[in-house]
Parts: C-alpha cells; structure tokens; sequence
C-alpha cells in the first residue's frame, strides 16, 4: 500500500485517537511528496525549454505579441482619457460648472438637439446677477461671452482669433495662470476699460521680441493696452488653447454689440461643496425662469464631473471593441504553443514511456505536461508586459502623451496568457497521459 492508500486508512481508522496520531505523521510526509512531485514537474518543464531555446522562443512570439498588445491598448485608452481629462481641467478648472444655452457632455440625437434647441433660450445678463447674488455655497460666479475675430496690425495677421469678453473673476473660477502681468479688475469691467489679456499664441505673434506688457493690440480699430499673458496651455484635439484674447465681458458686449447669448461660471469652494453648489445654481436658474414642478429646464448645466462620467462611458466602449479583437492574438499564440506541446509529446514519447514504467501515474504524467504549456505562456506573458513597458515609454517620449499602464490590463494579460497556456496544453498533456508505457517504449 502506498503512502496515500496507508494515510486513507488512518483518516476511516475506528479509533479517533489513533487516527489523529498517525494523521500528525503523516501529514509532513504527504506535503514532502506533493512539494517534491511539483518541483520535479516544475524543473523538468524548465529543461525541456531551455534545451529547446529557439523553439520556445518562436512559440512564444504570439503569446509575447498578444500580451503587449492588449496591455498597450489599455495604456493607450487610459492615456486618452487622462489626456482629454487634463486638458479639460485646464480650461474648465477643478470645481467649476457652466450654465449655458445649449451644451452637452454627451451625443445627443439629431432630434433631441432639434427639440433642445427650440426648447432653450439664451442666458442673459441678469440671470447671470441673480445667480451670483443668491448661490451661497458658490465661491465665486462669472460671466463669460465668445466670439472670433480676424487681427492685423503692422502687417501682421492672426485670423479666427477667440476673443474671450470676460467678468474679473473668470481667472479665479477656471484657474488660469498669467506669466506676466495681471487680469482684469472689476473696476475695469464695470467701465469697460479698453484693456486686454493675451495667449501665448497671440503674444508670439504680434510681440515676439521682449515683454508684451503696457502695449497695444488693435481689436477692430479699437487699440487695447495689453496688461496680462496667460501661461502656455498647449492644444487639445488639434485645436490650440492659447490662441486667445481676453477683454472685459463689457467691452466685448460693446465692440462685438452682442447684449445675449452669455455663459453663467461658477466654481465651490471644495469637493465636498460642488454638487451642492450646482444644485443651488440649477434652482436658482429654474426660480428665475419660474419652471415648475417637473417641467423641463430651458437651459444646460456642465460640470467636469459629468466629463469625466462621459470619459469613462466613451473609453469602456472603446476597450469593449478593441481589447476583445487584441485578444485574437492570445488564441493564435495559445493554438501555436499547443501544435508545439504536441510536437513535444511526440518526441519525447520514450521519457513518458520511462516515467510511467517506473510508476508514474496518468495524473503526474497529464500535470508536468500542463505545468510545461502554463509556464511557457507566462514566461511569454511576462516577456509581453516588458515590451508593452518599452513601447508605452518610446511612445510617450515620441507622441508627449502620457500612456498609464493600469494594474487591471496586467492582471487581464497575465491571467488570459495563463489559462490560454493551460487550455493549449490540455490536449497534448491528456494524448501524453494516455500512452501505453510499452508501445511508448518499443517505438522509442
């Protein structure tokens, strides 16, 4: 009787003391030959792949590719969403909503922005003043008006320039950073003064040489004293943020006679304040308009937190897509290091001879062949992670986009490669379980 059949007999022995006893030693005994069998199996299946080294390495080439390739996307995918997230914070600010006509975070049908836009109306200026009189958990509450202009001066030219008319507080709420100078007063505001706050793009443009400031730029015949640039931004989605002027929201409503059609900004004090702070302005917006009850708002709310909320929908549809078509490449790797574990079965059809002879069961035969293909496809997982690695850095380098490589693409890539290796070694393992130790030997 083995040691297996002798410790069955001590766990049905009828006297439970003496069972217990020979269980306590036993039981070092059993996990002395369970560890020896694993480790056994585990250093076998690293011979037989370093004693074929080209071989394991060109059956790995479509685990190692799959690997990269799934963890690159995910990295890519988590980079575009930190990306467009961050380039949103820049020009939103952190804590910050916008009441406007019409706007959203999401898609919108061709038939709801039909209705939207029949529905709507434009936010004026004195909705604008009720809000910031009454909005108590708002730390601040601005105003903001777009338009584009076509500048030239001295035979310079910048055409479709954004010009910005803007409330003093506007910096404050959306977090802007002026490397020279300052922005506009409210003082200044409230006289329209003829002043202006430029982006890096325009100030480049028109003053390239030496600083900007007390300067003029002439906005439709209008000269304005230059009193403030705003700190490079960059571009987002191919568009640049910094080819920008900003004027006080009175002045622009004056040059481009535009009384309408504004942007309500507010900005909470904290985190914590800024749901509270939107609801308080959406009812404030609603008493103004006098909306009862459920009837449907007239105007739209943008927060970043439902940005990010759309971020996210957006890049999950993106990975649903993409990461499924790159795990293609795992199934062809998985289907290779199968034709290769069979070519092993076949060559090594004496050694399994051998070891069975020797009184190796079915099940020790079907795990070392099991333990082999697991391996092979982690060791090509792990390779796979290590040039996803190199290859989200070159491109960051290259493309000046953060890629993160998440844990949850690790965890997915690994866990795929691994079973695929299990899976892709069930079929030579169970042909190579199920020899006859005699025919093996005889057609050795």
């Amino acid at each position: 009787m083995n040691l297996f059949g002798r410790f069955y007999v001590c766990l049905v022995d009828p006297c439970p003391e003496r069972a217990r006893s020979f269980t306590l030693a036993f039981l070092p005994l059993i996990m002395r030959q369970l560890y020896s069998f694993y480790a056994d199996a585990f250093w076998i299946a690293v011979k037989s792949i370093l004693e074929h080294k080209l071989r394991a390495f060109l059956t790995l080439i479509g685990i190692i590719i799959g690997v990269a390739a799934v963890v690159v996307v995910g990295a890519s995918i988590s980079g575009l969403k930190t990306y467009v997230v961050d380039k949103v914070g820049k020009v939103l600010g952190t804590n910050h909503f916008m009441i406007t006509r019409m706007a959203s975070m999401g898609r919108m049908t061709d038939e709801e922005f039909e209705r939207k836009n029949r529905l709507n109306k434009d936010v004026v200026w004195d909705e604008y003043l009720y809000v910031k009189a009454n909005c108590k958990n708002c730390l601040y509450v601005g105003a903001e008006i777009g338009a584009n202009a076509d500048l030239a001066q001295e035979g310079i030219e910048m055409p479709s320039t954004q010009i910005f008319g803007s409330t003093d507080n506007m910096s404050d709420i959306t977090d802007k950073t002026i490397d020279e100078g300052r922005f506009f007063t409210a003082e200044e505001v409230t006289r329209a003064a003829a002043v202006c706050v430029l982006g890096t793009d325009v100030k480049e443009k028109f003053f390239p040489a030496g600083s900007a400031i007390g300067k003029t730029l002439k906005l439709r015949g209008i000269p304005l004293q230059v009193i403030g640039i705003e700190g490079k931004r960059g571009s987002f989605l191919g568009n640049s943020m910094d080819r920008m002027v900003y004027i006080p929201i009175t002045l622009h409503n004056r040059i481009f006679n535009r009384t309408g059609g504004i942007q309500i900004h507010g900005k909470a004090p904290n985190k914590e304040m800024f749901q509270p702070s939107i609801e308080e302005a959406r009812l404030l917006m609603r008493n103004k308009r006098q909306l009862m009850g459920s009837q449907e708002e007239t105007f739209s709310l943008v927060n970043v937190d439902e940005f990010n909320t759309q971020m996210d929908q957006f890049t999950g549809a993106i990975a649903a897509v993409v990461v499924p078509i790159t795990m293609i490449i795992l199934i062809v790797g998985g289907i290779v290091v199968m034709n290769i574990m069979l070519v092993s079965v076949t060559e090594r059809t004496f050694e399994v001879g051998l070891r069975k002879a020797l009184g190796a069961t079915q099940k020790q035969i079907l795990l070392q062949f099991l333990i082999e293909s697991a391996l092979l496809c982690v060791i090509g997982g792990m390779i796979g992670l290590i040039l996803a690695a190199g290859v989200t850095q070159l491109i960051t380098i290259l493309a000046g986009m953060t890629m993160t490589i998440t844990v949850g693409y690790i965890i997915l890539s690994v866990t795929v490669s691994s079973i695929i290796g299990i899976v892709a070694g069930l079929y030579p393992a169970w042909k190579a379980a199920r020899l006859d130790p005699i025919v093996a030997l005889t057609q050795s």
